[in-house]
């Protein structure tokens, strides 16, 4: 399996001279089937799946707002290179509520790794770096538990999870407000899961020391230059980092957890922010039609595709994905990470996914390879109502049937909206729902 990966990956990097340093370490998907990028060419099926319906699933989505059952979300549908959809539904803050916008606003969390990894690749296109340079190359202070381990550990060890330490290290101390720079000196005194390069276990203190990579290669700080390479060429003009950016922006959509009386807004926790290239970015709905763009190989002037196809291909098996929430179990065949993103294979078919959730924001993003499809859906609260919206659509787009990811209550109410605006009388629209088309 390992051979066939690489002998996969090699036909990719031809594009691309600086792609071919993919390290074949560890226990890079060794299982079989356990990477969404081995599955044989996709045969035509006999009947294809009937076109998007744009106006159902905008529909669920005013039904999800609808009554308060959320307060507010955005959802952005891309295909063939155009957007079809970029709305926002409900309200930006239950105290001061204003309609959410195509334009407002919300926290990423770990979508945000997506970003990390994609700026690393420009820099490896670059020829500024290679995905099997070393971290002590630009960190030398770096340590680990384990003797030599640290001066082992790669680029794509930090954007694939291979690092070694056990899951979510040393997260318990960031969230009590640790220091970034305190918790990377203390993964020198960490325990060690593996060697690196051998195990996945997912991070957000680790994963961020691509940042001190990017700026010992460019001499900018992170933000400052994802800022440069990726927002600004995307015309993403919303995106910004931090606690510092979200709190700037002309619109932006405050946090909520569930109280006694139902939603409480709060103020973001600056926590997860410290940890920029993990959790840091802020971004709209418009800017994340642009990203999806980007990502399904709308943007070759930016995101070449060879850097794509190294960017969404799978190092290592993630198999405790399969589990979870039902449509997971019942489409999810094999999983695994890629370099920021998640890559499945999901009833047959190639999707490239991630998730994020911090206090009071949740978020979806996948790409439908095959399809020419991309979905991203935003929200902000500690809800999980939208999160069957996602795999409802993948599941029209490849005409797959028998899943219901949403309650009955969300479809048979979405089915009396949609009923109603295809009759020019939307009369159970939710008033807090805005449409704006992006920049």
């Amino acid at each position: 399996m390992q051979a066939g990966l690489i002998a996969a990956l090699l036909p990719l990097a031809a594009g691309s001279a600086n792609q071919d340093a993919v390290p074949s370490t560890g226990t890079i998907l060794r299982a079989a089937g356990a990477s969404a990028a081995d599955l044989p060419p996709a045969l035509p099926a006999a009947n294809a799946p009937p076109p998007l319906d744009i106006a159902r699933f905008e529909a669920i989505a005013e039904t999800l707002v609808a009554n308060g059952r959320i307060p507010g979300m955005a959802m952005a549908i891309v295909k063939d290179g155009r957007i079809l959809s970029a709305r926002g539904y409900g309200v930006t803050d239950v105290r001061a509520p204003q309609p959410v916008d195509a334009h407002t606003v919300f926290r990423l969390a770990s979508l945000s790794k997506s970003f990390a990894g994609t700026m690393t690749g420009i820099l490896v296109n670059d020829g500024v770096l290679r995905w099997d340079s070393r971290l002590t190359d630009f960190v030398p202070s770096f340590r680990l538990s384990m003797p030599d381990a640290a001066q082992q550990v790669t680029v794509a060890d930090i954007l694939s999870h291979r690092v070694g330490l056990p899951h979510n290290a040393l997260d318990r101390d960031l969230e009590a407000n640790a220091d970034y720079r305190d918790l990377t000196q203390r993964m020198a005194n960490a325990p060690m899961a593996c060697a690196p390069g051998q195990c996945y276990a997912y991070q957000n203190v680790a994963f961020s020391l691509i940042g001190d990579v990017v700026f010992a290669t460019t001499g900018r700080f992170y933000s400052e230059e994802v800022a440069r390479r990726i927002f600004k060429p995307l015309g993403m003009h919303d995106a910004s980092y931090g606690l510092e950016g979200i709190e700037a922006s002309a619109r932006w959509a405050k946090p909520h957890v569930r109280g006694r009386g139902g939603w409480v807004s709060l103020m973001p926790k600056p926590n997860y922010y410290r940890v920029a290239p993990a959790a840091g970015v802020n971004a709209s709905i418009s800017d994340m039609a642009q990203w999806l763009l980007a990502h399904t190989g709308h943007r070759p002037d930016v995101l070449p595709a060879p850097l794509l196809a190294t960017l969404h291909a799978p190092l290592i098996s993630t198999p405790s994905e399969i589990r979870g929430a039902s449509w997971r179990r019942e489409r999810l065949s094999s999983a695994g990470y890629a370099l920021g993103w998640r890559a499945y294979n999901y009833a047959g078919h190639q999707v490239v996914f991630h998730g994020g959730a911090v206090q009071g924001y949740r978020g979806a993003m996948a790409l439908l390879p095959e399809q020419d499809l991309g979905v991203v859906i935003l929200w902000n609260s500690e809800s999980g109502l939208p999160s069957g919206l996602l795999p409802t659509i993948l599941d029209s787009a490849l005409g797959l049937q028998g899943g219901q990811w949403l309650d009955d209550d969300t479809l048979e109410a979405s089915e009396g909206l949609l009923y109603a605006e295809r009759n020019g009388a939307p009369t159970n629209s939710s008033a807090w729902s805005a449409k704006a088309s992006p920049p």
